[in-house]
């Protein structure tokens, strides 16, 4: 039944008209990415990289291109879809696949001739390692794509330069080598070969070298260039400086050389990579289809929910769904979590590695998909947008009803001088401003924050009763259990118990605590009704440090100009008014503060605070 529901809701979603391009456009994230133009009836029109996807796809629309065939495909776009990647780079190898998989009409085709370059370590006795455009599978690994052919070149220098390998195509097999079949070449002579053609480099010695390439191919350092120390510090130790100095600009070069990044492997083929994102009113699944090792697919599904479904129940609904509209064979699946979609499916949940990576970009993806569904229905529709907040708070909270009254508490002294407190207003789930209130604690001498809270609680909703004004669905507290009684003894002196809402939260693991419940309430770090609450605590933290601050400069301005004699109250105010600070006052010349009070009195207050030696 549940599923069944769910079901009717995904086919009514995909028929709702998409947004406007301008809407489309807006939400664009600023990240690197390939952005992708659909016609009307959803044929793709073009395939684009952009190292800033806003920026990018924005300046096809706000101007006239010069070519008329820039301006007619313009003119065709209807929908916008993106794939975000973690870098230019990636997002230049992913336009060339995708264009290539999906020939778009406006985009110039690319040929096979045109294949981003691979370096290969082949599979052979005594490996070679070789660039090529060419991938054969007989067993050899392959690491890329790259972007040019001077990355390539600059790659195989750094292995060249740190580990002497064969460059022959000879079959060093076991028996042609104890055959006496090869001899050395110059390469030997030269340095840049050990000989393993005459035996004279065993194969293990070979293969450790190959072992320390294929990890820096894959960006994996450490190991290298713990034995390059360690071969550096034994010659260092036998005198042997001019064989330290030469490890040690080897150890320079891999410390300065940044490993291209991935997002496409060739031994990831035929795979579906899916993953979900979820709030309290819908979830988001994202699916990358990987064929030949690359991305040719990329989409993105909202799915409403209905009822308290778990994440693996909407996405196992998800996949099926996607897999039938795709027309998907594949039979093996990447997901974030375990599954079981039948015998015929291989379910693989990976977490280190290659395929690691791709399921972290199909997060990501599903994660800025979210983001930009949330911005949209905030400039569309942004009551729904403050219902949807409402709703959710008032769940998270175990609230009696939506918290669009929210009052925020906080205290502010420094070792007990100057006592205020601050009370900041939040009204569907915005600042108010003109309802936040300052207090000066009245009652209450020297460093207690209790005592504070106590009366400024007390203050505050015994003049709403007096003034009859509407009381806040919910009340926080900044701070943990002591502030939370505090506030709740003049709650309970002004019978409000049980009629307003009131928690308190404590900063270091921002534990929310109930009246009566020992045992604190712990938010999702990520959740919006935290990110509500946390601003609401740091704007009281704000407004009450602001005033804070200012009621000490005036109190020690005051002190100060109160003890210049012939300077009376009305003199002192005006002063405060326009210096701020004792320390301005200081510093102002006897002609500037004339200009305030006047020629006597600035000669009192110059020699004051400057008396004239004898």
């Amino acid at each position: 039944m549940v599923f069944e529901k769910l079901l009717e809701h995904l086919q009514k979603h995909n028929r709702m008209q998409k947004p406007s391009l301008d809407l489309q456009i807006l939400t664009l994230p600023d990240n690197p990415g390939v952005y992708q133009y659909y016609d009307k009836d959803g044929k793709i029109l073009y395939v684009g990289k952009a190292k800033n996807l806003k920026k990018r796809v924005s300046s096809y629309f706000n101007k006239i291109h010069d070519t008329a065939k820039t301006n007619v495909l313009v003119k065709k776009i209807v929908t916008i879809k993106h794939i975000v990647v973690p870098t230019e780079t990636d997002a230049l190898l992913l336009e060339n696949n995708l264009i290539k998989t999906l020939q778009p009409r406006y985009n110039v085709l690319l040929r096979d001739d045109k294949t981003y370059p691979w370096i290969c370590i082949k599979k052979e006795p005594f490996s070679r390692i070789f660039s090529t455009r060419n991938m054969v599978k007989d067993g050899s690994e392959y690491f890329g794509p790259y972007t040019s052919f001077k990355t390539v070149h600059t790659i195989l220098d750094l292995i060249k330069e740190l580990y002497p390998l064969r460059t022959c195509n000879y079959d060093l097999s076991e028996s042609n080598i104890n055959s006496g079949k090869f001899k050395v070449c110059l390469e030997y002579h030269i340095g840049n070969c050990k000989g393993p053609c005459e035996g004279l480099e065993p194969l293990e010695e070979y293969q450790k070298q190959v072992n320390a390439i294929r990890e820096i191919l894959k960006g994996n350092f450490k190991e290298s260039l713990k034995d390059f120390k360690k071969v550096m510090n034994t010659y260092a130790q036998n005198l042997q400086f001019e064989e330290a100095q030469k490890i040690k600009e080897k150890i320079e070069v891999l410390e300065n050389y940044q490993s291209r990044s991935t997002i496409i492997n060739p031994k990831i083929t035929n795979i579906d990579v899916f993953s979900i994102i979820s709030d309290e009113s819908a979830a988001y699944v994202n699916f990358l289809q990987i064929s030949h090792g690359s991305i040719i697919r990329s989409h993105t599904l909202e799915m409403k929910k209905k009822l308290d479904e778990s994440d693996e129940e909407l996405l196992e609904l998800a996949i099926v769904e996607l897999r039938e509209r795709f027309q998907l064979l594949s039979k093996e699946i990447i997901v974030p979590f375990e599954m079981d979609l039948g015998e015929n499916i291989k379910i693989t949940v990976p977490q280190l590695g290659d395929k690691k990576q791709i399921l972290d970009l199909s997060i990501r993806n599903a994660k800025f998909y979210r983001i930009e569904q949330l911005k949209q229905l905030q400039i569309v529709d942004p009551d729904r947008h403050v219902n949807r907040i409402m709703a959710q708070m008032q769940k998270d909270l175990r609230l009696p009803s939506e918290p669009r009254h929210i009052e925020c508490f906080d205290n502010s002294n420094i070792q007990g001088t100057n006592p205020v407190a601050a009370c900041v207003v939040f009204k569907d789930g915005k600042p108010s401003k003109k309802d936040y209130r300052h207090f000066n604690v009245k009652t209450v001498e020297g460093p207690n924050d209790f005592a504070s809270m106590t009366e400024i609680v007390y203050r505050r909703y015994k003049r709403l009763l007096d003034e009859n004004e509407p009381l806040p669905q919910l009340i926080i507290i900044d701070g943990g259990k002591g502030q939370l009684s505090a506030a709740l003894k003049s709650i309970d002196d002004l019978g409000l118990r049980g009629k307003v809402a009131i928690i308190g939260i404590a900063k270091r693991l921002e534990e929310l605590f109930y009246p009566g419940d020992s045992i604190p309430l712990y938010l999702d770090k990520k959740s919006e009704t935290l990110k509500v609450i946390q601003h609401l605590r740091n704007e009281a933290h704000r407004f009450g440090i602001t005033f804070h601050r200012d009621k000490r400069s005036k109190s020690a301005l005051n002190s100060s100009v109160e003890s210049i004699p012939g300077i009376g109250e009305k003199t002192m105010t005006t002063l405060i008014q326009h210096f701020k600070s004792v320390k301005r006052l200081k510093l102002a010349t006897e002609k500037e503060i004339s200009a305030v009070v006047g020629v006597s009195k600035a000669k009192k207050i110059v020699e004051f605070y400057h008396p004239k030696e004898n």
